[in-house]
């Protein structure tokens, strides 16, 4: 196994840029979603783009927005993966790889039983995210996996913390680990949390 991902999600503020740019994740999340106290408007997303290490590419998470709209950002050089985190289906998909052709794209699911990890594997998507419930800053029940090998790449969210990382990535081989609230305190992403995080992984 290649070494595991890591995933900084759900930057907001300008220390959360300067943290990423000293500790090197190998992406940068953005949340494109309004409900959301992570929220990143387009114009906003303009200045971090700038700001951010172009060493590091930025991942954009969108909740069921138009695919044009979703493409847009990527057309104009805003993000460089596109990772879906609603009802997206595999139509949505296929819309959207005409829009971006040759954007990565990831798409979330949330997990809770078996069948939920076998839709996932089916997934037309560049790479598949299993997730707890997009937030919830929980893990879901990880022994799903031990028991239903996950045959493709795949990031693995939902409560992952520098205290049991070092689990997820032995017991399950992840492509990748997506980690925001874990990163955090206090609802802001805290930047000795993400030199831990980011150390543990590679180590």
């Amino acid at each position: 196994m290649g070494a595991v991902k890591i995933k900084i999600c759900g930057l907001y503020r300008g220390e959360d840029i300067e943290a990423v740019n000293r500790y090197q994740p190998d992406y940068a999340g953005f949340v494109f979603y309004p409900p959301s106290h992570r929220y990143v408007s387009k114009s906003q997303m303009q200045v971090w783009r700038e700001q951010l290490d172009s060493r590091i590419p930025a991942v954009g998470v969108f909740v069921d927005l138009p695919e044009q709209e979703v493409a847009d950002y990527w057309k104009e050089g805003l993000i460089q993966v596109l990772q879906l985190h609603g009802h997206e289906n595999e139509e949505y998909i296929g819309n959207l790889r005409k829009l971006a052709p040759g954007c990565e794209i990831w798409k979330a699911f949330r997990i809770r039983t078996a069948a939920d990890l076998a839709v996932a594997q089916q997934s037309s998507a560049d790479c598949i995210l299993l997730d707890n419930g997009y937030g919830t800053g929980q893990c879901f029940d990880w022994k799903l996996m031990e028991d239903n090998r996950i045959e493709r790449p795949f990031l693995l969210a939902g409560g992952l913390r520098a205290e049991n990382i070092r689990e997820a990535i032995q017991s399950f081989q992840p492509w990748g680990l997506d980690v925001s609230s874990g990163a955090e305190t206090d609802k802001k992403k805290d930047p000795e949390k993400i030199r831990s995080i980011i150390e543990t992984v590679r180590n």
